[in-house]
């Protein structure tokens, strides 16, 4: 299975008690309702076109299905894509205490958590950190360029709820180019390898741009089946402020193009983006995003609106949840979101079940079997 079914399980209880009874306090809504944005388009502002919308319809169910975790931003690469190390420059050597992200755990109450940056490897307490949090029974998956993998294995212990998520942009000349780095490539296999040999699951982490070659990524995908890869995550690149000027990001129609080959790709690989997803990335079918299912704790506090947009930072998680103007994000709404696609925005709703068609469990049955 793609997914542990006791896995699969927790996730499908959780959602089912949150959608039945979703926490009160998550679903005030205190944002104002006409400068909290000042990037929505304009159809907002005209009363006429604004009555015409259809609310969000998840927007008083509102629950976090994975934290985005961001102990620091700090990272031994300069990837051309990555756009925290340019954002957060002013405060790139600030980190996280432990006791603080394990409050944040705490607070959002997420089953999963998504430890990112920056490099998490770079944290000294990164072991105690993951211990700690699979104690309170979550899953992890631990995102690294895999360069510190084989030295930093030793603070930890192989889990069933752990993976390390190891970032590989396609084969070692491009790869290496895309992390602006010769060599990078050759340390995550070695990582990857090391940390297979030593018991820990392990995925690889892909980001799509405008030159990627989707056969190249299929290529890549073949040659890790030699080091048995538990998964594959696959996302369309996304351009938002802190490096939109560039012109590697795909728009929507890009990414229907380049993502056609998904379902030859999860057919074949073990892709562990959901089949509704990947019908979205094809084109195949709507979903609105739900950017609340994946909130992002860093040194600043909770991330507003999303992984990717900063318009604020909020103290707690419920702040979060009920003073960020949701209504006003999403594409149609605010021109930064109109092309992304991601997975971080996207993956919940598929989760939530929205826009559901009536083969949509029988065809997820199929995917997690495989």
């Amino acid at each position: 299975m793609r997914v542990p079914l006791s896995q699969v399980a927790e996730m499908a209880t959780y959602i089912a008690k949150n959608k039945i009874r979703p926490r009160p306090e998550w679903q005030k809504n205190l944002s104002g309702d006409d400068t909290a944005n000042p990037f929505r388009i304009i159809h907002t502002q005209i009363p006429s076109m604004k009555a015409e919308r259809k609310p969000h319809p998840m927007i008083n169910k509102r629950f976090p299905l994975v934290l985005m975790l961001e102990p620091l931003h700090a990272c031994n690469l300069t990837c051309t894509g990555c756009g925290r190390i340019r954002e957060y420059e002013d405060s790139i050597r600030d980190r996280v205490s432990l006791e603080d992200c394990l409050k944040a755990v705490d607070e959002c109450g997420a089953p999963v958590v998504s430890i990112c940056g920056g490099e998490p490897f770079l944290l000294p307490d990164i072991g105690v950190m993951t211990a700690e949090i699979l104690k309170r029974g979550r899953y992890i998956q631990l995102c690294t360029n895999g360069m510190f993998l084989v030295r930093k294995l030793k603070d930890f212990t192989p889990h069933p709820n752990l993976v390390f998520n190891v970032h590989l942009d396609g084969m070692e000349k491009n790869h290496d180019i895309a992390v602006e780095r010769e060599g990078v490539f050759k340390q995550a296999i070695e990582g990857i390898k090391a940390a297979k040999a030593a018991g820990y699951k392990v995925f690889s982490n892909t980001t799509v741009y405008k030159e990627t070659d989707m056969q190249e990524i299929w290529e890549m995908f073949e040659y890790l089946e030699q080091f048995k890869l538990d998964g594959h995550t696959i996302s369309p690149g996304y351009g938002y402020s802190a490096v939109n000027d560039r012109e590697m990001f795909l728009t929507r129609e890009d990414v229907h193009e380049k993502f056609k080959i998904i379902d030859k790709m999860a057919r074949r690989f073990p892709v562990v983006a959901s089949p509704v997803y990947m019908d979205f990335l094809k084109g195949d079918r709507d979903l609105p995003c739900t950017a609340w299912g994946n909130p992002t704790y860093n040194v600043k506090g909770w991330k507003g609106p999303c992984y990717l947009i900063t318009d604020a930072h909020h103290k707690t998680f419920e702040d979060l949840m009920t003073k960020t103007p949701w209504d006003h994000y999403g594409a149609g709404n605010d021109p930064r979101c109109q092309d992304c696609m991601v997975h971080c925005g996207y993956e919940p709703s598929s989760a939530y079940g929205i826009n559901a068609k009536l083969g949509d469990p029988f065809k997820t049955l199929s995917w997690l079997l495989r």
